[in-house]
């Protein structure tokens, strides 16, 4: 821990009392820079422990690591480099031998594009975690996070799903690549027991930092539903295009569960302490991180709408290739076995996105 950056910052109100407890225990967070692992990255400082960055920056900015820094008073180590490149994590790992765990965020996620370019997303998705795996067992990492996701259940027949709702064929190569990397996580773990790993399935990341200074900011045309609202609100896009209106729900659209993210980033706090203090109860555990509501595309809509006063100019299109129908999680096994709870509301969320997206393009 660089104690000197702490005696040179004014530590923002964001920052919450440190546990003397983690100081010096270093976190790899790969893909750190992205929209979750930055807000990751916040909480784990916020808590004492030492965040290390790997991004390829293929979807984020280096500026990440400035906002980060003014929440907490403390810039984050970082290396650039694309974790596919196996002689490259070498490198990384043998610099770094205090690494006690790590968060692997790092993977191509928009839904669209995994069906038009499977290949990439295969190749950088699934490469990415063995390359990791075989370094932590080399190097003796002991413990891992993934980041995975609800699109492993495809589209449930019973709601909300629980953590044993079977896993369904994926609706896309991104959702079956979460899919193909649970395997291998698990499989890896039963064949090294040293090894202990927690999949955390999470539904629908949306909102921003209270502060505004980091949020969900994608290269190019948003693939997700909030910064695509964002946008079209502050006049980037045209209008936003609601994928379909004739799905079996309440209005037509298509139904998800949206969880504040610095809540989700918490939980990734509660799951690092959980291996490190040994509370886990197996070698690889699996949690669902949602709100436990299930709220449509439209009902987001009119919730921005709400929360900010901005009209938007939306358009109903057809479905988009790759998307389910609806799904919402239960939550009951995360809430009691890891203490932990979404707390923030939809439109509490949906303003701060606002807050951000206002922020970064300049709007008074």
């Amino acid at each position: 821990m660089r104690w000197h950056l702490i005696a040179v910052h004014i530590i923002p109100k964001f920052v919450v009392q440190r546990n003397p407890v983690h100081l010096m225990k270093q976190i790899l967070v790969t893909g750190g820079t992205g929209y979750i692992g930055s807000h990751t990255a916040v909480e784990l400082q916020n808590a004492g422990f030492e965040v290390i960055i790997v991004d390829n920056l293929s979807n984020s900015s280096l500026e990440v690591l400035d906002g980060i820094e003014k929440i907490t008073g403390i810039r984050p180590e970082f290396e650039r480099f694309d974790l596919t490149e196996m002689h490259k994590v070498e490198t990384f790992f043998s610099k770094y031998p205090k690494i006690e765990a790590v968060i692997h965020f790092a993977a191509s996620k928009a839904v669209g594009e995994s069906v038009e370019k499977p290949l990439l997303y295969y190749r950088n998705n699934l490469v990415s975690l063995i390359n990791l795996l075989e370094c932590q067992i080399k190097y003796g990492v002991k413990n891992i996070v993934f980041s995975s996701s609800c699109t492993v259940y495809g589209q449930p027949e019973i709601l909300p799903v629980t953590e044993d709702t079977p896993r369904k064929d994926a609706e896309s190569p991104y959702g079956n690549t979460k899919r193909v990397n649970e395997d291998i996580l698990h499989d890896t773990i039963v064949a090294n027991p040293q090894l202990k790993g927690i999949a955390l399935r999470y539904f629908n990341p949306v909102g921003a930092h209270p502060s505004a200074l980091i949020g969900e900011l994608p290269l190019g045309i948003p693939a997700n539903l909030v910064p695509f609202i964002t946008q079209t609100a502050a006049g980037l896009r045209n209008e936003l295009k609601v994928f379909g209106n004739d799905y079996s729900t309440s209005d037509g659209s298509a139904v998800r569960d949206y969880i504040n993210v610095v809540d989700l980033a918490k939980a990734h706090v509660i799951a690092v302490n959980r291996l490190l203090e040994n509370r886990n109860k197996a070698g690889y555990e699996i949690f669902n991180l949602g709100t436990g509501n299930g709220v449509s595309v439209l009902e987001a809509v009119h919730g921005f709408e709400n929360a900010t006063g901005v009209k938007l100019n939306y358009k109903i299109v057809g479905r988009r290739a790759g998307d389910i129908e609806k799904i919402w999680a239960d939550t009951t096994f995360a809430n009691e076995e890891l203490g932990w709870k979404a707390e923030k509301g939809l439109e509490e969320t949906l303003l701060s996105a606002w807050l951000w997206e206002k922020k970064i393009r300049g709007i008074v």
